[in-house]
């Protein structure tokens, strides 16, 4: 497929000058864009406050997962130091 020669100069012109039209108009037009938009979205009372009721939940949570580790913890401790005191043995199974 061959191209005419004065074509490519055609070509080369309308490219530069959609860019150097094309480019403004985009940056005026993200600019319009990003000015419309509000900056610090307010948020209803309503959730709000539910925010504020999930907060004070997941934190209650965390609460009482750190209370159910340092069992954990406690009782892992206590069944180290009788399986130390019996010398390594294995309690026996109940069958």
């Amino acid at each position: 497929m061959s191209v005419a020669r004065e074509l490519i100069p055609i070509a080369l012109f309308v490219c530069i000058t959609a860019t150097a039209i094309g480019v403004p108009i985009a940056r005026a037009f993200a600019r319009r864009i990003e000015r419309d938009t509000p900056r610090d979205p307010i948020a209803p009372p309503d959730v709000t406050a539910r925010l504020e009721r999930m907060e004070q939940a997941i934190d209650s949570i965390a609460l009482e997962v750190e209370r159910i580790s340092e069992g954990q913890r406690f009782t892992t401790r206590l069944l180290a130091e009788r399986n130390d005191k019996r010398g390594g043995e294995l309690p026996p199974r109940a069958s």
